[in-house]
């Protein structure tokens, strides 16, 4: 017997950050929030810059004491050692690197705007992407004229849009970066921006929270083609690699998983094609925003099927198992490039709390779950989960679980013969149901043509030859009293003249 199922289990806590934030974790930034793993990532650079500062200073004091100890045998002039400019070299990069996302912030005092200026102008300061080198798409320039239309209304809003054009612009030729730096670049700009919207613009938090969800819809929109599973990357490859082991997995059922969903009642089928159509949607979508809503849509409906199945409200461990058997279910494209596009670009406000960001965060770990899945989880052996995943073998097909592989292959093999034979009897049974009734269809035509055949040959012959038919009583009664009427008339009529006869 197999040992008790280990189940699927998540517990709350381990959705949460690591670090004990408070926040939802996400397994790309290893278990923790998008602002722990920014900390922990800034101080792993400050660290390696640190070290390389260290490595080139002791590497600069040994060439000093190798240039030194050569001038003293020579006794000439020394040089001036290259170290100073090194130094400054290092100092005006790092100042440059630190100033890349806040010099955005700086209005600029060059070309103060014109009093008769409109409020905002698309086309103003020319730029290495404008329009007239490159060709924007309908949903870029859709997003732009809805992006103006909001900000209108607000008195920063052309500053607004003038620091997330200049932003954006920028980003669009920086097509050699990493995808980790580009998202680090878009982060930051977030970040600044959501804070000189706070202090400098003295804006509400839900003003905040809805100018940003304005300016990622922009940024994003225009950014798809360069951030979505970029070629610096290797996105696309697991994007293949997760597809082919959904499609492997096709034979896992619903009692396996242990999913409280009853799909014979037409509400909960309906609510279960529902998830599925809003999982794969979620593809089609370019802002981030907009995924994480087919997201949550999808998880609603899984709701919704399992309190209708069960009855009752739905709880954590019965979520999980059902979101793990849409996704199997449904195998949405590119579902590694979406998952990372919205860790690496979405709002981080939106990930590390809320509905979306629980969500978000339960679909992650499903991934995680259906990459790692073992016989195990599912309550079968090593021996089956294999056959099962080669295709050897079908759940419909149970096997014995003490059997070994090569008794579980000859058993398989003999389950087939029996079949092959069932099938041979099959057909044989209907080839001789289809004689049988040509044999009958024959026999009658055969009777129907000797019926024909002894009528013409009777037909053919004089009635006088023909056999009378037996007198019956009534017959021989009136041919009797036939013959006693004639012996009458013999008797009354005179005697018949007869011939003389003359002798010669």
């Amino acid at each position: 017997m197999m040992s008790q199922r280990r189940g699927i289990h998540l517990d709350q806590s381990e959705l949460l950050c690591k670090k004990g934030c408070g926040f939802y974790g996400n397994t790309a930034w290893q278990g923790l929030c998008s602002k722990c793993w920014r900390e922990e990532n800034q101080r792993e650079k400050q660290k390696q810059i640190q070290e390389d500062w260290a490595l080139a200073e002791r590497l600069q004091r040994e060439e000093e004491e190798a240039y030194a100890s050569r001038q003293q045998k020579t006794q000439s002039q020394p040089s001036i050692t290259p170290f100073s400019k090194f130094e400054e070299r290092k100092t005006k990069e790092k100042s440059s690197k630190v100033n890349t996302v806040t010099k955005f912030f700086i209005p600029s005092t060059k070309t103060p705007p014109k009093k008769d200026a409109p409020p905002f102008d698309t086309q103003s300061s020319p730029s290495p992407s404008s329009s007239t080198s490159r060709q924007s798409s309908v949903d870029s320039d859709i997003a732009t004229q809805e992006f103006i239309d909001f900000l209108k209304p607000l008195k920063s809003g052309r500053e607004i849009f003038k620091q997330c054009r200049a932003f954006t612009e920028t980003m669009v030729y920086k097509r050699d970066i990493g995808a980790d730096e580009l998202s680090e670049c878009v982060q930051d700009f977030y970040q600044n921006l959501s804070e000189r919207l706070q202090t400098q613009f003295k804006g509400s938090s839900d003003q905040v929270e809805c100018i940003m969800d304005e300016v990622e819809k922009y940024m994003m929109t225009r950014l798809y083609k360069e951030a979505f599973c970029p070629e610096t990357t290797d996105d696309e490859k697991k994007d293949l690699a997760i597809q082919k082991r959904i499609r492997a997995l096709h034979w896992v059922t619903i009692e396996m998983l242990c999913v409280p969903v009853d799909e014979e009642i037409p509400e909960v089928s309906d609510s279960v094609v529902k998830a599925i159509t809003d999982v794969i949607e979620m593809d089609s979508k370019r802002v981030p925003k907009n995924k994480l809503a087919c997201i949550t849509r999808c998880s609603k409906h899984i709701f919704n099927a399992i309190k209708v199945s069960k009855k009752e409200a739905a709880s954590a461990d019965d979520f999980l198992p059902t979101l793990i058997y849409i996704v199997l279910k449904a195998n949405p494209p590119r579902l590694h490039s979406n998952i990372q596009y919205i860790t690496r670009f979405c709002n981080p406000s939106r990930l590390m709390t809320g509905e979306d960001g629980y969500y978000f965060t339960n679909l992650c770990c499903a991934v995680a779950f259906i990459e790692k899945l073992d016989g195990q989880s599912l309550n079968l052996s090593s021996e089956e989960f294999e056959l099962y995943m080669s295709g050897q073998a079908s759940p419909h097909w149970p096997l014995t679980s003490g059997a070994t592989s090569s008794s579980s292959n000859t058993a398989l093999s003999q389950v087939h013969k029996r079949l092959d034979l069932l099938t041979g009897l099959g057909e044989r049974q209907e080839r001789v149901i289809e004689k049988a009734r040509q044999l009958e269809s024959d026999l009658i035509d055969w009777t129907d043509e000797v019926e024909q055949k002894v009528q013409s040959v009777l037909e053919s012959f004089p009635p006088d030859m023909q056999n009378p038919p037996a007198p019956t009583a009534s017959g021989t009664a009136a041919a009797s009293s036939a013959i006693d009427s004639d012996n009458v008339e013999n008797e009354l009529l005179p005697p018949p003249l007869q011939p003389q006869v003359f002798a010669g």
